[in-house]
């Protein structure tokens, strides 16, 4: 059985080429209801693999949030991307795994940022209290922690740049 990747991605771009990645993703969304599986744009081969997975789509905005199994589908984004000539964000994790990163796809380019197993090791979880320690400080969860470490390493890199 698979574990679970959950993923979010902002596209941008112009509104006409985004009215067209919300028809792919509308009719995705609805051939995964009537099929109850996962699911690509049709332009996309089976060989890709990234099938996505429980779509959510709030109307308006062309943000996405959906699950792919064990890693985030990158490839297959960047294939929707080129396609529509749209640049976009991609959020995901996994932590059975230790998958947490930040994937940006802008001007033909991906640039992926994520934490890797020397990140993980910056803060400890206390079984008896279930808090996180951090930097000195206790967290009752690791996602901001897991947020600044991330938005730290997102800051170097643009920083060097």
């Amino acid at each position: 059985m698979a574990n679970w990747c959950s993923n979010s991605v902002a596209f941008e771009g112009n509104e006409t080429d985004l009215e067209q990645i919300k028809m792919e993703f509308r009719k995705m969304i609805t051939k995964e209801q009537n099929e109850n599986c996962g699911q690509l744009p049709e332009f996309i081969s089976d060989e890709s693999r990234g099938y996505f997975f429980d779509i959510v789509w709030e109307e308006g905005d062309c943000i996405f949030n959906y699950q792919t199994k064990w890693s985030p589908n990158i490839e297959v984004l960047k294939q929707i991307a080129e396609r529509f000539k749209v640049d976009f964000i991609l959020d995901y994790e996994e932590m059975g795994n230790q998958i947490y990163g930040r994937t940006i796809f802008s001007d033909g380019e991906i640039t992926d940022i994520y934490l890797e197993d020397k990140d993980f090791e910056k803060y400890q979880y206390d079984e008896k209290d279930e808090t996180y320690f951090f930097e000195g400080e206790i967290y009752e969860s690791d996602y901001e922690i897991l947020e600044t470490l991330l938005d730290r390493k997102i800051r170097k890199i643009y920083e060097t740049v």
